[in-house]
């Protein structure tokens, strides 16, 4: 089992994102996400599974090259909906 607040694994990425295969269910995450932000609960749920229960507190780092680091799971989060980047991890 992994340590909550860890990210999921790639295998556990596949599947977590498998919901989200299509761009208008991962737009539709989005979609909640700007308009009710990240304490909405269904984005909290949302936030939690991929991070094995547990949303990380403080900065994140990404496999995103051009912007590794993050102040938090959420601005990380936001970063992918507006860049439609939806698959890229911490």
């Amino acid at each position: 089992a992994q340590q909550p607040g860890t990210p999921l694994s790639d295998e556990e990425y596949s599947q977590f994102f498998r919901f989200l295969q299509t761009a208008r269910r991962a737009n539709t995450a989005c979609l909640l996400r700007t308009l009710y932000g990240c304490q909405y609960p269904l984005v909290q749920r949302l936030d939690e599974y991929e991070n094995h229960g547990l949303i990380p507190e403080g900065p994140v780092c990404s496999e995103l090259p051009k912007s590794p680091i993050f102040p938090d799971f959420c601005t990380f989060s936001f970063y992918r909906c507006t860049k439609k980047t939806y698959f890229i991890k911490v």
